[in-house]
């Protein structure tokens, strides 16, 4: 039987043939979200018994803890430009051997700065991984499904930070609930950081079983393998050759991003630049990743039994699990600013909660019952409305929200930006933590409060907008 319907121009409302297919090539490219979160949280479990045989005070363990942020950021920095040149997939590869090599460089470290080294490598692979998976998951999907396949990239971080507290949870107990305890010939803490090659192998091979993107093939004249891709993600019934002249357009009136082309006046960087810097430091300094980094040892710091923080830890991951996939769901139905503000005004209450019940002294080394509920119970709430909002909404909105001309140096100094908005709240939580505990979270509960206009007056909505339409 033929088909009588005309073939369309326009991808907007493009479903493709094959949306598992899609789906897959999505979740292969967020992998690279997944390590995020894995090494992010798989430190967690590693923090005191780093702490104990390196015999170290809170500020060199934060360095420690948060060095390999500066690896993302400069990971994060130069991702767009190399992919660019060899193309996403390419990219892809390197990150994954990087973070290999970083896997098992950090597992049997001979001394503290060594440790801190083979961090900073697997920061870089993450954050060149961080850049590539929004980018290429923006250039394969199709708009009607680009902010839930955009999202991916967040749901692949909070499974990636569930898992490993789920494994660090198991090898602590293999290891008779000691950091420090043999298993394998090895601390319990050098296995849960060694088992972190086995989701970096598996990105790495995922990166062979998924097409580059068609922006960066036409960008290298191969047109013909273009048309291929745009059909398996697009449909067969979109005008093949017009969205080719349409992207090819676009590019064309562009040339390679660089960094001078983001600056622009007196503010140095151009407006938009600026918002999606100010996105990026937002979603960190709410001072969400305190509650992934050092979760386990704040537990314990108010007087939780550490295998219980090691639990209360895994409950928080799940909670994050559970507030991504609602934001999956309502990303393209209500947009991506109403989230925004809905998770901002949460987080506000969440913190707020958290700073009170920690203002409240300690009895026999722990927080009054009373409190010590509300500060676990607002923890939960505090990372749900964060899951369900910024955390999805700001990867989503980076991968998208730059014209065509800027977008990988744009998403590049951004993603920088975040990481080192994130070094930025690791590194000062432990020496604020033993200032003040409560006067730490009252700080981000401000960040949270100032998030409110900043979306109001500067954020502009992507929902449903083709990435040629950006400008």
């Amino acid at each position: 039987m033929t088909s009588t319907a005309q073939p369309r121009a326009g991808a907007r409302g493009a479903q493709p043939d094959h949306l598992s297919h899609v789906i897959f090539i999505a979740a292969a490219a967020a992998m690279g979200g997944f390590l995020f979160g894995y090494d992010s949280a798989v430190i967690n479990g590693a923090v005191e018994a780093i702490r104990h045989r390196y015999d170290i005070g809170s500020t060199a363990l934060a360095q420690v803890i948060a060095v390999a942020l500066i690896g993302c950021a400069v990971g994060a920095a130069t991702a767009g430009r190399i992919a660019d040149r060899i193309g996403r997939i390419r990219c892809m590869q390197i990150a994954a051997a990087l973070f290999t090599v970083s896997a098992v460089g950090s597992a049997l470290p001979f001394a503290l700065w060594d440790l801190a080294f083979w961090r900073t490598v697997g920061g870089f692979a993450i954050g060149m991984a961080s850049v590539i998976g929004p980018a290429y998951i923006a250039e394969v999907a199709p708009p009607a499904y680009r902010g839930r396949l955009g999202s991916f990239q967040q749901a692949a971080i909070v499974v990636g930070i569930a898992i490993s507290q789920l494994v660090n949870w198991g090898i602590l107990n293999a290891a008779g609930g000691d950091q420090r305890g043999e298993l394998l010939g090895l601390e319990a803490w050098q296995i849960m950081l060694g088992v972190m090659v086995v989701p970096a192998v598996l990105y790495g091979l995922l990166s062979f079983a998924i097409p580059e993107s068609p922006r960066f093939l036409i960008s290298v004249g191969r047109h013909e393998r273009a048309r291929e891709v745009l059909a398996e993600v697009e449909g067969e019934d979109v005008d093949l050759d017009a969205r080719v002249a349409e992207i090819e357009s676009a590019m064309h009136s562009e040339h390679k991003s660089t960094f001078k082309d983001l600056l622009g006046g007196s503010l140095l960087f151009k407006p938009i630049v600026w918002i999606g810097i100010g996105l990026s430091v937002f979603q960190q300094f709410v001072g969400i990743n305190v509650a992934f980094y050092y979760s386990a040892t704040l537990w314990q710091s108010v007087g939780v039994d550490p295998a219980e923080s090691f639990f209360y830890s895994f409950t928080t991951s799940i909670i994050n699990i559970v507030g991504t996939v609602i934001a999956m769901i309502f990303v393209d139905r209500i947009g991506r600013r109403p989230l925004a503000l809905i998770g901002s005004v949460g987080m506000v209450l969440g913190l707020a909660l958290e700073a009170w019940a920690f203002s409240y002294d300690l009895v026999d080394g722990k927080l009054p019952a009373t409190q010590g509920w509300v500060a676990l119970i607002a923890a939960h709430v505090f990372v749900l409305f964060f899951a369900l909002s910024w955390g999805v909404v700001v990867w989503v909105m980076l991968g998208e929200m730059f014209p065509n001309r800027i977008r990988a140096a744009a998403l590049g100094v951004a993603a920088s930006a975040q990481w080192i908005a994130n070094w930025a709240i690791t590194a000062s939580f432990p020496s604020l933590a033993d200032w003040n505990l409560s006067v730490t979270y009252l700080i981000y509960t401000v960040f949270a409060a100032l998030s409110i206009p900043f979306v109001l007056r500067f954020v502009k909505e992507t929902k449903g907008k083709a990435l040629e339409e950006m400008g």
